[in-house]
């Protein structure tokens, strides 16, 4: 399929025959990561993308790189002393939702396509954190971030959702412009078993 053309002032695909362009396409899930410095306001995007992306009949999946001592759990509840008491593995479950709670120990941290590979196939998942890694990123800026821009030294962007212009001549859709935004998104998004991994 031919992609459509982007817009002069944004670079966003603006056909309306891209917000669907990965809704049940070969059931082949599709990767996009959103790149940049704490503050530049990324989580504040994906909450406004989610909703825009599911009404055009994506179905999205998250992932998010966190800190090293997160924790989900809950101090008290049993599923929390099930973990302290040495369980590997803890599984909590009811009528709305499941959860697996995988303690690490002395194992090393699961790669990006290894925790992929743990998850439902959807037609898009969403990456926030791993910049290093090789899938397609849009980079956030917010200029009174007073933050460098990543690219070009951070691999794999392909696109930006920035308040000022960017230094560089890539796609480009207003911070606050999320249908714009989940165009770039649809536009740039790769499969899964396209990318280079590091070690892959």
């Amino acid at each position: 399929m031919t992609a459509p053309a982007p817009d002069r002032m944004t670079g966003a695909r603006r056909e309306p025959g891209a917000r669907s362009a990965l809704s049940g396409m070969n059931d082949v899930t599709r990767i996009i990561g959103l790149a940049g410095w704490s503050g530049a306001g990324k989580t504040t995007l994906m909450v406004k993308l989610l909703p825009a992306l599911i009404a055009w009949g994506v179905r999205v999946s998250t992932l998010k790189h966190a800190h090293h001592r997160f924790d989900v759990d809950v101090p008290g509840k049993d599923s929390f002393e099930h973990r302290r008491a040495g369980a590997s593995q803890v599984m909590v479950a009811s009528g709305v939702r499941w959860a697996l709670m995988t303690e690490l120990r002395t194992a090393r941290e699961p790669a990006l396509p290894e925790l992929l590979a743990r998850m439902d196939p959807v037609d898009l998942v969403i990456v926030e954190g791993f910049k290093r890694d090789a899938h397609p990123k849009i980079e956030v800026h917010r200029a009174a971030n007073g933050k460098p821009w990543m690219h070009p030294e951070m691999p794999g962007i392909v696109a930006v959702a920035s308040d000022i212009a960017p230094p560089y001549d890539l796609p480009r859709a207003g911070l606050d412009d999320v249908a714009a935004i989940a165009e770039l998104v649809l536009a740039h998004a790769a499969p899964v078993d396209t990318i280079a991994w590091q070690g892959g």
